[in-house]
């Protein structure tokens, strides 16, 4: 079983930057993509960036020149560097691994962004 534990949510002003993590329980490099999502209240859960393996990285048009995905194979790592919040970025963050033939997500970990 895969295990996915973000970290690095909180509170911070608008216009403020934070750093997420996704820490798997096993090598990165086994997954063909993996990706950052979020949740607001009462709204699905919807992409903010994916990079894959090999390929193009992908990001969701609302956070595009604000959010860099990057992952480290070596740490098992992904990260999401949040640049220029907003409070629309207010949000339940989730990492998800996608090993092609089955995925896994982690609990999430809470961003809220303040006027």
């Amino acid at each position: 079983q895969v295990q996915l534990v973000e970290s690095g949510g909180g509170l911070v002003q608008a216009g403020g930057s934070l750093r997420l993590s996704c820490a798997a329980s096993r090598s990165t490099f086994t997954f063909s993509s993996m990706g950052w999502y979020r949740q607001a209240p009462g709204k699905q859960r919807e992409l903010v960036a994916s990079i894959p393996r090999g390929g193009i990285i992908s990001y969701a048009d609302f956070v595009k020149g604000r959010f860099t995905i990057s992952r480290d194979n070596a740490e098992n790592t992904v990260y999401l560097q949040m640049n220029s919040l907003k409070p629309e970025d207010t949000a339940v963050y989730y990492c998800k691994a996608d090993s092609g033939r089955l995925y896994y997500w982690g609990r999430g970990t809470q961003v809220t962004v303040s006027s």
